[in-house]
């Protein structure tokens, strides 16, 4: 990249005071003190593990040539461009924006929010424009596409950096479209505030980092906040199924859409046959097949849909589109043993998941044969669900066997304990802890009979266990097919 001038970049930032010229050349912007080099700007931010302030000297000494910062620090070095704002997160936001030329501006960027669903909405939107023809980009919690280039992701929402970063990538191979997945700690932390939105979606609302946002209320205002922020230009789609549907769209300029299968909306759809193959359904009078299962998919094909339809694609066209849309990695993903035993693989880590996918399960079973949940909670995440998920395993499920997920820096024992205090008498029976997640497959394929189902919830398309920051590899799809093969079922 080029050298950019310091006051160009700095257009719609909230400036509170100026120490030093902004009419200086930097060249590249910095929020990690270690990636600082000679002529960059480094901005100082105050985070939940540590605050960038306490590094502005470190930065100044590695090159920094221009400090973006809440608070002055003591003593100025001489040479130096200070720049004091509102909110660092705001002003990183806008910089990133301007330093790549708001590359948002040139393609069509959709953000989808809400409690789950985001990743299967914002990846098969991009497969599906991706089979119409056009060049997409995609930012999602599974990977970054520039086209038909893949990144790893590391974050839901990555920061304003790798954002803009990515996006102007897109524009200059000549992507038209970019799906993008916009989480509640990315809106809180303003990284999506500077990006130009051609419409978003609203997914659902359920109990989900209740560790981050410290009321559920709290939770919900920054996912309107979002809505809220839409030019009038874009439009929002909301599922108004969900109650928190419609405060999405109270104070948004965005042309309003809905969709729902419950009540009546501008995109409706009706399930007419739910199987482990595939879903029939009713779209706005047109049936239509798609490969995806469970009613919760019915949701997330609807919102594909309704965006489709609103970004100019014909309806027939769309439908066509859907019916040849494949799952998403690690969500729902099944495949049946050599005795007849079908395993299924899940991301659920919420309450909410856990259930849709339990309930998906229990609509396609014929309840003789045993359903089997294998689950974890994760560690340094909010606790409070680990009663709730345990609970809502053992009494939607004919066993369930309780293990590690990713531990993190908490002992997974007392993970266990915190789950199984949720397991209500009448459910005790049915339940099993055992600390080691491939043991706990293990002992699930080895109860498995033919017709059966297992399920193994929580770490979906994850390769790797996380224990006392330690990544270790661990595939539940690889592990569960060794094992069965193992068994010899």
């Amino acid at each position: 990249m080029k050298m950019k001038k310091l006051k160009d970049i700095l257009y719609k930032v909230h400036i509170e005071a100026v120490h030093g010229s902004t009419d200086v050349n930097v060249k590249k912007i910095e929020f990690d003190s270690r990636k600082v080099t000679k002529n960059d700007v480094f901005v100082a931010i105050k985070g939940t593990l540590s605050d960038g302030h306490e590094y502005i000297d470190k930065a100044i000494s590695l090159g920094a040539k221009a400090i973006i910062c809440e608070a002055f620090p003591a003593a100025f070095v001489e040479g130096i461009t200070y720049v004091q704002v509102e909110s660092s997160n705001q002003a990183l936001s806008f910089l990133a924006a301007n330093f790549y030329d708001n590359p948002s501006q040139k393609l069509k960027l959709v953000g989808v929010t809400g409690t789950n669903g985001k990743t299967t909405i914002a990846s098969l939107l991009y497969q599906m424009f991706k089979k119409a023809g056009y060049k997409v980009g995609l930012l999602s919690t599974v990977k970054i596409m520039v086209d038909t280039n893949e990144h790893k992701a590391t974050h839901t929402t990555p920061d304003s950096l790798t954002i803009n970063h990515y996006l102007n990538e897109m524009v200059e191979v000549g992507c038209e479209f970019c799906f993008m997945e916009v989480s509640s700690h990315g809106i809180h932390q303003k990284r999506t505030e500077s990006l130009h939105f051609e419409g978003g979606v609203f997914t659902n609302l359920s109990h989900d980092h209740l560790d981050y946002h410290n009321t559920f209320a709290e939770y919900r205002d920054v996912k309107k906040s979002f809505f809220d922020q839409l030019p009038k230009t874009a439009f929002a789609l909301t599922n108004v199924d969900d109650k928190n549907g419609v405060v999405m769209l109270q104070n948004t300029a965005a042309r309003k859409r809905t969709y729902a299968l419950k009540t009546y909306a501008e995109y409706k759809a009706q399930i007419l046959e739910n199987q482990l193959s595939g879903l029939l359904l009713k779209v706005n009078n047109e049936e239509v097949w798609v490969k995806l299962i469970g009613s919760f998919n019915a949701y997330n094909v609807l919102a594909i849909y309704g965006v489709a339809v609103e970004l100019g694609i014909e309806s027939q066209e769309a439908l066509r589109l859907l019916s040849e849309l494949e799952s998403v990695s690690g969500r729902f993903q099944y495949f049946i043993s050599d005795s007849n035993v079908t395993v299924i693989i899940d991301y659920a880590h919420t309450p909410d998941a856990l259930e849709n996918v339990l309930n998906t399960i229990a609509d396609i079973r014929t309840k003789n044969e045993q359903l089997i949940t294998v689950v974890g909670c994760g560690g340094d995440r909010d606790k409070t669900k680990r009663p709730i998920m345990a609970n809502c395993a053992s009494s939607l499920s004919d066993k369930a066997i309780f293990t590690s997920d990713n531990p993190r820096t908490e002992d997974p024992q007392v993970i266990l304990e915190e789950m199984e205090a949720g397991v209500e008498a009448q459910n005790f029976k049915k339940t099993i802890s055992i600390l080691d997640r491939k043991q706990a497959i293990k002992t699930a394929c080895q109860m498995a009979h033919s017709g059966d189902i297992i399920l193994i919830a929580g770490k979906g398309h994850e390769t790797y266990q996380e224990i006392n920051g330690v990544r270790h590899d661990f595939d539940d799809m690889q592990i569960a097919k060794e094992l069965m093969r193992q068994l010899g079922k």
